[in-house]
């Protein structure tokens, strides 16, 4: 959230007037869905429509609009076909409105309400591996939150990541939204085990992972049929995470792992109505 923020006021800084284009429609196959947006300055873009000559048509049709002050909305039809140099094969239809400098404003509360609907990723753990997955999770339309019992180790945390420092973790998975993921890593594998349980004891969470082996898992499974409380379905839980192919343990690695499997996990649930639109990966003119 924090780079989207960022990169918008950048944007605005650099100097207007700004032309918003928007896909109203999309059919068949095409870069982007309908209510994708972007914005055009004389010298700069924000966000995209899905680059090739479709995006340079709609930014060369926008300064345009910015050198002639012509107010009007403009409206493209494009086929996406050979007479364009662009064969994904379907049609789009984009929007071209001519902003005022002052207007910046209300797009950026329109990223914020877009940003507002993104899900959350609990990260258990401020260590190596919960820092190089915050840092990766930063470049997707998530919000990931680094949490740990240890302040020193939260300090370590990557720039505009939300943190919390919080006595009892397993506290933070009975507040979360529905649609949620969480990814634990903490130092302790009771902790670990911990948070596991109370998240898997919701049903409508998209991702439960937590760091280990076959050999935790089983120790886990255990633990959990030794527990007295509510039936947790162990089937559920992603360990190891990050997938089982590649055996690379250096955190940059396991945390580009990870996030790939975690966007799976947040676009199936999507599709399968699984967490509710507040919580959605997909986000009406998202920029991922």
């Amino acid at each position: 959230m924090y780079r989207y923020r960022h990169d918008i006021w950048l944007f605005a800084h650099g100097g207007g007037p700004f032309v918003l284009v928007n896909v109203d429609s999309a059919a068949g196959s095409a870069p982007r869905d309908a209510g994708t947006w972007m914005l055009v300055s004389p010298k700069r873009i924000f966000r995209t429509i899905g680059g090739g000559q479709l995006e340079k048509l709609a930014i060369d049709k926008a300064r345009g609009l910015i050198s002639t002050g012509d107010g009007r909305p403009v409206y493209l039809k494009v086929p996406l076909g050979p007479e364009i140099g662009q064969c994904c094969g379907g049609s789009v239809v984009v929007s071209l409105q001519l902003l005022a400098v002052t207007e910046i404003d209300r797009i950026a509360a329109r990223l914020n309400e877009e940003l507002a609907c993104l899900p959350h990723v609990y990260v258990f753990g401020a260590g190596h591996v919960g820092n190089a997955l915050c840092e990766a999770l930063n470049l997707l339309p998530v919000q990931p939150v680094l949490i740990d019992t240890r302040n020193e180790e939260l300090q370590t945390a990557p720039p505009g990541i939300e943190t919390r420092l919080v006595a009892l973790p397993e506290s933070m998975v009975r507040d979360a939204a529905p649609g949620s993921a969480f990814v634990i890593l903490t130092h302790e594998h009771s902790l670990d085990f911990l948070i596991a349980r109370e998240a898997l004891a919701r049903n409508d969470v998209a991702y439960v992972g937590m760091i280990g082996s076959k050999t935790k898992l089983a120790s886990f499974g255990n633990w959990i049929r030794r527990d007295k409380g509510k039936a947790i379905d162990i089937d559920r839980l992603v360990c190891p995470i990050g997938g089982t192919k590649a055996r690379d343990k250096r955190p940059e690695v396991i945390a580009a792992l990870v996030a790939a499997e975690l966007v799976e996990h947040l676009c199936a649930a999507n599709a399968d109505g699984g967490v509710q639109a507040s919580a959605q990966l997909k986000i009406v003119g998202g920029d991922t």
